[in-house]
């Protein structure tokens, strides 16, 4: 019964957002998500924003790491929305001051076409794994990883989010968005009420003292968090593709009000995990808090997970489509948007039936990142080409000495859990910051 409840939550659900969405009919609407003649407003542009990256792997990993760290693991995740404050202000400036229209147009102006091929890759890479990362999420509500039912349930939910995207591009993308958040903060209200409600001996003061403010319990990670904040948000398209399509000022605006949103948003939801903690239950904590109470809950909790991968994934399906037809210029037409579309959720998909473990090889993890961290800090100062290179490859090195745990212990000044992952991070950046300047400092 609680399938049939699951599925039902799917398809509906997809169905809704298909007819609700806006049909493209020009690559503006499609691709800049003009509608009516106007861009997104504040409100809209904020909503899309925090639920694009309020994704299925990340309330997972705020509720698993509130199960571990109590509050202080909700808060150490929410750090990474320190990004959108980010690249709110740089982008606000990149395009005030030096009048730039998108970061492909940026990186073209300043280091040339090699820099925008190298800073593609590593995007593409990121979005490819959007798609099997957040949709292998859903597979594990629906059966055991390899299960029929699990394979079924991510094939069956990418085709019917596929169908409202292609419809209506970003536009379709930014209108299902706002319903989407709405969805989320309905839903997570629900939960939250329902464990302070039935569980008295568990109140809100409880839930925000759990946890010890030490590098071992959690401040590794925000640490690394806040490091990553400089760097992580231009990565990701679908963050930064929202930076160029409505005025600055409002640009700037839903660039921090979805810093302070998604950041709450996210420690509310590792409550959840917080909670599971306090009663004591083991592995994944929403699927277990779920199931302590009971059916209804669990589908919500499911609901959450569906709408959250959801807007996670159109949006990707959006941005892979512009990266292609608009920044690479491959083909800015409706057509060829489309069938890009389809490409990357094909291609996307692939991974979910390969061994995990050459997933996690394949994951372009943040640290790997950290290389763009004084491109776009420091983007003013005019800097030689050969420095993009030097410090984009320096951070993708320091990725792989994370990946391979080569890196000296020496040079690790905190104990437990994350701690290589800060002081790779910050290593990284002081390394990457030097190597970006000294050609200037040569010149």
């Amino acid at each position: 019964m609680e399938q049939i409840w699951q599925w039902g939550l799917i398809v509906t659900s997809s169905v809704i957002l298909f007819l609700l969405s806006p049909l493209a009919k020009n690559t503006n609407q499609f691709f800049k998500a003009v509608h009516h003649k106007k861009a997104p407003n504040t409100f809209m542009l904020m909503g899309s924003l925090v639920i694009s990256w309020i994704f299925a792997k990340s309330i997972t990993n705020a509720a698993n790491l509130g199960l571990d760290y109590g509050i202080v693991g909700g808060v150490a995740y929410a750090a990474y929305y320190v990004s959108f404050a980010v690249a709110g202000l740089i982008i606000f400036q990149m395009r005030k001051q030096g009048k730039f229209k998108s970061i492909h147009h940026f990186l073209i102006t300043r280091f040339g076409k090699g820099a925008v091929a190298v800073f593609s890759i590593l995007i593409a890479i990121r979005l490819f794994n959007e798609v099997w990362s957040n949709t292998m999420v859903i597979g594990t509500y629906f059966g055991e990883t390899g299960s029929s039912p699990y394979y079924w349930s991510i094939l069956v939910f990418t085709a019917l989010t596929l169908a409202y995207t292609l419809k209506g591009g970003l536009s379709s993308s930014i209108f299902t968005d706002v319903i989407q958040m709405a969805l989320f903060s309905i839903l997570l209200f629900i939960i939250l009420w329902n464990v302070f409600h039935v569980d008295t001996s568990f109140s809100p003061s409880k839930a925000l003292t759990t946890g010890v403010w030490s590098f071992e319990m959690g401040v590794n990670l925000l640490l690394a968090a806040l490091l990553q904040s400089f760097s992580y948000p231009f990565h990701d398209p679908v963050l930064t593709d929202r930076g160029f399509i409505s005025s600055p000022r409002v640009t700037r605006k839903s660039f921090l009000w979805a810093s302070l949103v998604g950041a709450l948003s996210i420690i509310l939801f590792s409550i959840i995990g917080v909670y599971a903690k306090h009663s004591g239950l083991q592995g994944q904590a929403a699927v277990e808090v779920g199931k302590a109470f009971g059916v209804v809950i669990l589908l919500v909790i499911n609901f959450i997970m569906i709408t959250s991968a959801a807007s996670t994934l159109d949006s990707t399906f959006s941005s892979f489509s512009k990266l292609l037809s608009v920044d690479l210029n491959m083909g800015n037409t409706l057509k060829f948007g489309r069938w890009s579309m389809a490409a990357i959720a094909i291609l996307g998909t692939i991974p979910v039936f390969l061994d995990a473990e050459i997933l996690s090889a394949t994951t372009i993890s943040g640290t790997m990142v950290i290389g763009l961290t004084p491109v776009f800090l420091f983007w003013k100062s005019e800097t030689p080409k050969i420095s993009f290179y030097l410090s984009v490859f320096c951070g993708i090195l320091f990725g792989f000495l994370l990946l391979f745990e080569m890196f000296p212990q020496a040079l690790i000044f905190t104990n437990g859990k994350y701690a290589d992952l800060l002081w790779i991070n910050f290593w990284g950046i002081f390394s990457c910051i030097l190597l970006y300047f000294i050609p200037k400092w040569i010149k």
